[in-house]
């Protein structure tokens, strides 16, 4: 069996580490981010991948930095590992760590490579309402993300899944890939094939761009955007200047109303307001039905108990 060294962070990675663990690979040791502070006590939590690490009493690196860090690249040294799994870690590997083990460093990527290549390749993908995605697994060099590949599977996205729903999904798929990957180097059978330039980039998310755009947004586009914040951070928008969060939308169909005799209206505005029949609103292209919301300061909940106790006023307009 390979001698393992695993680098990764997040719930995504820490399938993957299951996975060659349940596997029977030697893990010599887990390199993860340091503890981080979050929730409103900003306590110290550690990662997904570390508390796994922890409960089956592997060896755990927290290097702060990797670049320059002679310290650790000694570590790593000494360790000998025949592969450098890496998913999700959070960090760019330097050359000098790269070179280390003798069949190098693997990754697990959340897409099909060579596109959405970068830090949320399945945020993006149900962003843009593809309709395809998948996990590619590739021996690292010094680019982001540009490696010769070696694994893929395909998964078709659902019309209504959400980030969080595809993210879960994928790094099970991730684990299985990585486990094979794994049989197949070892084997001296793993395919190597290098990525065209027809590539794209899936760069980190920013705050700014969850804000509905009421004016320029299809019905379809602003549920692309609800549907990949989902549960990143929510798209918002406003009414009377209070910020309203969707998390569950759809597109409407035989409401009363048709593009004709809508068209008067401005984009954002509220066409139903019903607790029984729900809310509607209309976009530069299709009207959407809003199904699970959350107020300012408040829960998240469905659309009918967000009506029974918060008033929508039909013709009023969302910004």
């Amino acid at each position: 069996m390979l001698n393992i060294l695993f680098m990764g962070t997040p719930d995504f990675a820490r399938d993957s580490l299951e996975a060659v663990y349940t596997a029977g690979y030697n893990i010599l040791g887990v390199v993860t981010n340091p503890d981080r502070p979050k929730g409103r006590g900003m306590k110290l939590v550690a990662s997904p991948v570390k508390e796994f690490a922890l409960e089956k009493k592997l060896e755990i690196f927290q290097p702060e930095k990797v670049r320059k860090n002679e310290e650790f690249l000694n570590q790593i040294k000494d360790l000998n590992p025949d592969v450098i799994c890496v998913v999700a870690y959070g960090k760019i590997l330097p050359k000098e760590i790269l070179d280390i083990p003798r069949f190098g460093c693997i990754n697990v990527h959340g897409s099909l490579l060579p596109k959405y290549r970068g830090a949320a390749p399945i945020q993006w993908a149900v962003l843009n309402g593809d309709k395809t995605t998948g996990v590619t697994t590739m021996y690292m060099d010094v680019g982001m993300d540009t490696g010769d590949m070696i694994l893929k599977q395909e998964v078709e996205i659902g019309e209504n899944e959400t980030t969080g729903e595809l993210w879960d999904r994928l790094s099970k798929i991730g684990g299985e890939l990585l486990v094979e990957t794994l049989k197949q180097v070892e084997n001296g059978t793993a395919p190597r094939e290098k990525q065209g330039d027809n590539f794209s980039v899936a760069p980190m998310l920013s705050k700014d761009m969850a804000k509905i755009d009421w004016e320029n947004k299809t019905a379809q586009e602003i549920k692309n955007l609800v549907r990949g914040l989902n549960p990143i951070m929510g798209a918002y928008t406003f009414l009377n200047d209070s910020k309203v969060k969707f998390w569950k939308v759809d597109i409407a169909k035989n409401i009363g109303y048709d593009e004709d005799n809508i068209q008067n209206f401005r984009n954002g505005t509220v066409l139903v307001s019903d607790q029984k029949d729900g809310l509607f609103i209309k976009t530069k292209q299709g009207i959407l039905s809003v199904l699970e919301i959350q107020g300012e300061n408040a829960k998240r909940m469905n659309i009918g108990d967000f009506l029974r106790g918060n008033k929508i006023e039909k013709f009023q307009v969302f910004e």
